[in-house]
């Protein structure tokens, strides 16, 4: 069996890939702040699929958390063969409205943490000439919208400059690029989700089914659904003004600061 190291895996689309990649029969190492959950996670995915779950309780937005789950995953002797950087949250409010600290948290979770596990993984991947590695970033990345929409563009810039640095080596990385997904990630940041249009859902196991399919085919930028597809398609062509107007609004009606 092989062994994927999930963070942020006991909600949302973490929890998806943990359910997706234990029904494929692949060992896990399950990454997240609540130990509780965490064992209840392991232990119901051990008895639905009878796969070994590994619990390691890291809060991402430290130090002492992020070097954990990257000697973790530096272990020869236990070797990760897929790592899912899903952690992360939402600010609510407009810049300067947010406070710094919190600011400077999500880029170590969004943007540290995920420089420094992407290279953990990747140097032993290397060495064994295989491994995967999914970034999940968000179609923000793709707009001007503040501390967020910025982290994840990084994701994104990041993900596609290794991967193309590490082509040939049998290692693959892909950033994942998501809409809106039902799961904690508004309620986590007090944000409101009953104006946001129901089109604009998606469904987190979907989610999951199709960025593996991607993984798979080599693709390093994966939006997973012909609606949001669309959506980048026209963001690119939209004066990069105007664009900014749209989605400064929208992004306070909907979405992170």
């Amino acid at each position: 069996m092989t062994t994927a190291l999930i963070t942020g895996s006991t909600a949302g689309i973490g929890a998806a890939f943990a359910r997706r990649l234990a029904a494929d029969g692949h060992d896990l190492v399950l990454v997240a702040r609540d130990t509780g959950r965490l064992r209840e996670q392991a232990t119901e995915l051990h008895d639905r699929h009878g796969i070994e779950a590994e619990v390691l309780t890291a809060d991402l937005a430290e130090d002492k958390g992020i070097e954990t789950v990257a000697d973790r995953l530096g272990d020869r002797r236990k070797p990760v063969d897929l790592l899912v950087n899903n952690a992360g949250f939402g600010n609510k409010g407009r810049f300067l409205d947010v406070s710094m600290a919190d600011e400077l948290r999500m880029l170590k979770v969004h943007c540290e943490a995920v420089l420094r596990l992407t290279s953990a993984a990747a140097d032993s991947m290397r060495e064994r000439g295989r491994g995967g590695v999914v970034n999940v970033a968000s179609v923000a990345a793709f707009v001007p919208r503040g501390t967020y929409g910025a982290s994840k563009a990084w994701v994104v810039q990041f993900t596609q400059g290794v991967a193309k640095d590490l082509a040939g080596s049998g290692v693959r990385l892909m950033a994942l690029c998501p809409g809106f997904v039902r799961t904690e990630f508004h309620e986590r940041a007090g944000m409101g989700t009953d104006n946001i249009p129901g089109w604009m859902w998606l469904d987190a196991d979907k989610l999951v089914a199709a960025a593996l399919a991607d993984l798979a085919r080599g693709k390093t930028v994966s939006i997973p659904d012909p609606r949001y597809k669309a959506l980048m398609g026209l963001v690119k062509v939209t004066p990069r003004g105007l664009l900014g107007g749209v989605s400064s609004r929208t992004g306070r009606k909907y979405g992170p600061n």
